[in-house]
């Protein structure tokens, strides 16, 4: 699967393709609101060759950066970007980073209560992103054997994340046993297994901002079934409540969301994820 990537210059259209296919989506199933300048906004970039060392897949926002090969890149550089980049592991990111994730979100806190991205948690921000990757999972958004392998190969990168970053800031595991994890457990490239260790520990990110992916996404997806499952609300008063609410912890939105009358000295309490009878 990871052979079937575009040719060098031609990863953008490729994004472009997969960005709008999931706003068709969200528009034809009524998901969430999407405005129409936050659709018409948002920009593209590639990478540079130095950048990728440290962000070997996407980033996102306004503008989404497109990690893939330029011809300064070593040969065997090139091969890993593309497959690392291929088309079914970009289909299972694209919105993740652009709508309905990480570019509606930051247009949306951009405009309803914005002092709260100074106080922000990353278990909201990334949360938010990683959620719509589960949401969209389940409903079958990825139709063919090899888009819904690529959404759980992310999945999978998801767990891995939580695993080696704790390991290494506690003090069990080396660098290199990270990438060696992520190479054996979850089938990355050796180049971008390098750059993702090289992002998580030498750009800055707290202890637990790796962790806060998988975890802030289930926390909104079990959120989602307590409000939308039950009958309390649609999918888009459910979704756009949450950016709206802004950037704070997800048992907070839930409490907003809720209509719970919180006391001075609240405590956090919600169970979001149950243990199983196999204690997984």
């Amino acid at each position: 699967m990871k052979t079937l990537h575009v040719e060098p210059g031609k990863q953008p259209a490729m994004i472009r393709d997969l960005a709008w296919e999931a706003i068709r989506y969200l528009d034809r199933h009524d998901l969430v609101t999407v405005p129409a300048l936050a659709r018409d906004t948002w920009r593209m970039e590639m990478m540079s060759p130095q950048r990728q060392l440290v962000n070997p897949f996407f980033t996102g926002g306004e503008t989404i950066s497109v990690s893939f090969p330029t011809n300064t890149m070593a040969y065997e550089d090139r091969l890993q970007s593309m497959r690392g980049n291929n088309i079914h592991f970009s289909r299972a990111t694209v919105h993740h980073e652009l709508i309905p994730g990480h570019h509606l979100q930051g247009f949306m806190t951009a405009r309803y209560n914005a002092h709260r991205r100074q106080f922000g948690t990353p278990f909201w921000l990334e949360g938010w992103a990683l959620y719509w990757e589960l949401f969209l999972y389940d409903r079958g958004f990825p139709q063919t054997a090899e888009d819904r392998v690529g959404f759980l190969f992310w999945r999978m990168h998801r767990c891995a994340r939580i695993h080696f970053s704790l390991n290494f800031h506690l003090g069990k595991w080396t660098p290199q046993e990270c990438i060696d994890y992520l190479v054996k457990r979850v089938g990355h490239e050796p180049a971008n297994a390098t750059a993702e260790v090289r992002r998580s520990f030498g750009t800055g990110y707290g202890p637990l901002y790796q962790a806060a992916y998988l975890l802030g996404g289930i926390q909104i997806r079990q959120l989602q079934r307590e409000l939308v499952e039950s009958g309390k609300m649609s999918n888009r008063q459910f979704h756009d409540a949450v950016l709206q609410a802004g950037n704070m912890p997800i048992e907070m939105v839930r409490a907003l969301l809720s209509n719970q009358n919180l006391s001075r000295d609240f405590t956090p309490h919600w169970k979001f994820a149950e243990r199983t009878a196999a204690g997984s």
